[in-house]
């Protein structure tokens, strides 16, 4: 235990992760032998499920959720800003857990609205196992600590294909590889480390790129801890057996169907409102889900507004989310605008290295200013020459 510990540097929620694999391989083994009877309750959700019409649920379960998860977000703050103490890990732990529950339940919510799930209680069976499912999906132990989100039709369907997945031999060459890339992302952060002592933050410094380069590397070093999270969180659903996609057009067997995306993929696009559809990719999909398309008026903003929401509404989220919105606003508008202008190879090629530097720059004061969330990492920003990039995209949609 002392050397995962160890390997994890401390961060709590990646060691709980990596103990958390052998135990969903528990769960995989049973659920294939049939000798998976532990059920658990989320009795909320199915007594709204009960009381109330599929066409009102939604909106209780998401209220109701969001409300409990506010008031949790809320006593974190009073003890950081007003009494000036460390919440318990523990605690934050559970936080974390709940907000993945949130998407979970109105994710179901808005499934029986919608009418593609029925409801456990419209016919008139007493089988109290038809609730089984519903139990499963919402308290699916391996994706509490990190996610990532599927809907209820894809956990059933997942959990009822553990029968006929490949063999034990390729599926643990498939999850060893997982686990591989997992170590790689995790060392990355040690030279990320080294570099950032290298360099001298200092407030008001003449030289223009010194605070710009160290900002952008301490936004790679909280990048890679997500990417880390995520993809052992992809680990521990495939090692229950959760998240076999089928076969490829190659005819290799794909355990991809629950993934946050490619740190690989995603910190090579060019453009912010890429990187805001991959990063954390099955949340993004649920935030345009309950947010986006149901959104008559500025659905954008309201989208990051209900993220920083669902985040904690500390000052830095805040802050952090009006700027992610406020560019990729301003990059539908510079794309629109430009777009017909790339007529030749060199035009293109200049246009995307140039956009790769702005979104990357831009990406950089959004995970530091969320990731740091007080109003010391808005200091932070405004003290370096790269507070002047998300102001270029106030501009450039007051031009455009």
């Amino acid at each position: 235990m002392d050397l995962i510990w160890l390997f994890c540097d401390g961060n709590t929620q990646l060691f709980y992760q990596f103990v958390n694999v052998p135990f969903a391989f528990l769960f995989y083994c049973l659920a294939r032998q049939g000798h998976l009877s532990v059920i658990n309750s989320a009795v909320l959700l199915l007594l709204l499920i009960y009381c109330l019409h599929p066409t009102r649920i939604h909106q209780w379960t998401m209220g109701l959720q969001m409300c409990w998860q506010t008031f949790w977000h809320l006593y974190i703050q009073y003890q950081l800003y007003w009494l000036q103490e460390t919440p318990d890990s523990r605690l934050l732990l559970a936080i974390s857990a709940l907000m993945l529950m949130t998407q979970r339940v109105s994710s179901l919510s808005l499934d029986l609205q919608e009418g593609t799930v029925t409801s456990p209680f419209q016919n008139s069976s007493q089988d109290l196992s038809v609730l089984i499912p519903f139990l499963s999906y919402s308290l699916n132990f391996p994706a509490l600590l990190g996610g990532p989100l599927c809907s209820f039709n894809t956990f059933v369907q997942s959990v009822k294909q553990m029968s006929v997945t490949p063999l034990l031999a390729s599926y643990l060459r498939r999850l060893t590889s997982k686990i591989l890339q997992v170590l790689v992302l995790v060392w990355i952060k040690y030279p990320l480390k080294e570099l950032l002592k290298s360099f001298t933050f200092r407030v008001n410094s003449p030289c223009v790129c010194q605070n710009i380069i160290w900002i952008w590397i301490l936004s790679l070093l909280l990048k890679m801890n997500y990417y880390a999270h995520w993809k052992v969180s992809e680990c521990v659903n495939n090692a229950a057996g959760i998240g076999f996609h089928g076969f490829s057009h190659s005819g290799k067997k794909s355990w991809d169907g629950l993934s946050d995306g490619s740190p690989w993929v995603t910190e090579a696009l060019s453009r912010p409102s890429a990187f805001a559809r991959q990063w954390n990719r099955t949340t993004a999909v649920w935030l345009r889900r309950m947010v986006f398309k149901r959104s008559n008026r500025s659905p954008l903003f309201m989208t990051f507004l209900f993220s920083a929401w669902w985040h904690g509404l500390h000052p830095g989220q805040i802050l952090g989310f009006i700027i992610w919105a406020v560019t990729v606003q301003g990059d539908y508008k510079i794309h629109h605008f430009l777009h017909p202008m790339l007529t030749s190879k060199w035009r293109k090629w200049l246009y995307v290295c140039l956009n790769w530097a702005f979104t990357q720059l831009t990406i950089s004061c959004v995970v530091v200013c969320v990731e740091l969330q007080s109003l010391e990492s808005v200091k932070l920003l405004w003290s370096s020459y790269i507070a002047v990039l998300p102001l270029l995209s106030v501009l450039i949609i007051i031009i455009l």
